[in-house]
């Protein structure tokens, strides 16, 4: 595992970034990745712990001490091989994975954990520089269709792996490009989108068809979520078409607040935001596009999707940008003896706010106000927790400017619309009610219609997705065959 005494001898190297200044007038990628050589020293700090806890804290259960070791030694294209076995699509979460697997790290209960990320991420680069990533079409057809439906990390990583299985495979997306969160929802600096297009080439050998602006169902009236669907499938037209269906969608439904004031021009979602920005990148011409040009920002929501607004609110020119959370200011550093190897709570500063960022914990917006219905700032008030309940503190309210309030405190659920058509019950939550504990897992309580990823278990994250993704492909594989040999 590495090089037995490497823990001892090298430092763990994190990636480096651009300068703030340059990366700010662009929304190109600026993380600088590992060499050939500094992999290979942070490879060597994977010590032989005897039982490497990473691999249960990654979703997706990557061989980690063994590729670790193949970069040690020299061994790109094998461990390519084993980064592949596991995880369809290392590219994206080498860039926009918290690493889970991190925290998980024997090394890291008093000491910095490798930096597998970084490791994983200098893999699979190499190997598209190499040529290693290439189609791999079934060798026989078993002349059953499946009909996928979303093209985000789960659709994808499911449509691939049944593709590979030798199944006709055709994937709808509502939007005009495939990718779903990862193309409308994660900021080019932080994912190219050129890594999602040639996967999506990749698959397309593979015998993947894509059918984009294809809505599935009906988008329910007065629907805020964003689609560019030019052409409508109904439900019972796949099921009449395909052998099985698989729905891969995203929980798409954003967290409003329903605070007064809510209807003001200026008070949006995050995904009504971000999207936009990401078209225009892509060479798109949008008429009134979302911006924060010179605007004081308030994005609301402390978590990854609120980091993306605070970045591309900088990008945009914004006088200034204010983050609220509505949880208190975490630890800048664990408990680690309490917490390992669970992923811990602590502080967690992202690049985007390193480009420029005010950050407020604790801290709940009581009220938009505003003039001649375009918002002009907010009312808030500090909050405390005591014994599960926020209790908001006398004597701290407070008004803030804001010409643009960007909503960021995540999904609730999938649209309903598109489980209502296929007649999938619903759990408490709002997602499509599918175990993964039945005999034929992922299976909802329609006839031949599984569900995976974040519709099925709700938001979650993108390796979360690929894991589901590839899991359900499992069980529709054998729920078609009666059994499979595809890998979970």
């Amino acid at each position: 595992m590495g090089k037995v005494t490497g823990f001892l001898e090298f430092e763990r190297l994190n990636e480096g970034y651009q300068p703030v200044e340059k990366r700010l007038k662009n929304y190109k990628e600026f993380v600088i990745g590992l060499n050939a050589d500094e992999a290979k020293i942070q490879g060597a700090r994977c010590m032989d712990c005897g039982t490497p806890f990473c691999n249960n804290g990654c979703p997706v259960n990557n061989i980690i001490p063994d590729f670790n070791d193949l970069v040690y030694r020299g061994e790109w294209a094998q461990a390519i091989q084993v980064l592949h076995s596991t995880n369809n699509f290392p590219e994206f979460t080498g860039r926009i994975c918290p690493a889970p697997c991190e925290a998980a790290c024997t090394l890291n209960i008093n000491n910095d954990a490798v930096g597998i990320k970084s490791i994983e991420h200098a893999i699979i680069d190499r190997a598209w520089e190499e040529g290693w990533v290439k189609p791999q079409p079934a060798a026989v057809k078993t002349g059953k269709k499946v009909a996928v439906i979303g093209s985000g990390p789960a659709g994808l990583a499911a449509a691939q792996q049944l593709a590979r299985a030798g199944h006709a495979v055709t994937v709808f997306e509502k939007n005009d490009r495939v990718g779903g969160l990862l193309r409308y929802g994660i900021p080019d600096f932080k994912l190219d989108k050129t890594h999602i297009d040639r996967r999506v080439t990749q698959m397309e050998a593979e015998g993947v068809v894509f059918r984009t602006s294809t809505l599935v169902g009906e988008m329910p009236e007065g629907s805020k979520v964003t689609n560019w669907a030019t052409e409508t499938v109904s439900a019972n037209q796949l099921k009449a078409e395909f052998d099985a269906v698989l729905l891969c969608g995203g929980s798409e439904q954003s967290r409003d607040l329903p605070v007064p004031g809510r209807d003001l021009d200026g008070v949006h979602f995050a995904m009504e935001f971000l999207p936009q920005q990401n078209k225009v990148n892509a060479g798109d011409k949008l008429k009134g596009q979302l911006r924060a040009d010179g605007k004081h920002v308030i994005v609301i929501g402390g978590g990854d999707t609120g980091s993306d607004c605070v970045g591309t609110s900088n990008r945009h020119g914004a006088a200034s940008v204010t983050q609220f959370e509505l949880m208190p200011m975490p630890p800048e550093h664990e408990n680690k003896p309490l917490v390992w190897p669970y992923w811990p709570i602590k502080l967690r500063t992202s690049s985007s706010h390193d480009e420029g960022c005010t950050r407020e914990f604790a801290i709940a917006t009581k009220e938009f106000i505003g003039s001649k219905g375009k918002v002009t700032g907010l009312k808030t008030v500090h909050v405390e927790w005591k014994d599960g309940k926020m209790i908001e503190i006398p004597g701290t309210e407070k008004e803030y400017k804001a010409d643009l309030v960007l909503l960021a405190m995540g999904f609730v659920s999938p649209v309903a619309s598109i489980l209502s058509a296929f007649g999938v019950d619903k759990d408490a939550r709002g997602n499509a009610k599918a175990t993964t504990d039945s005999v034929v897992g992922y299976h909802t309580t329609a006839d031949k219609v599984f569900a995976a990823g974040d519709m099925r278990r709700g938001q979650s994250l993108v390796v979360w997705a690929i894991r589901e993704g590839r899991q359900a492909a499992r069980a529709v594989d054998a729920y078609l065959m009666g059994s499979t040999v595809l890998p979970r």
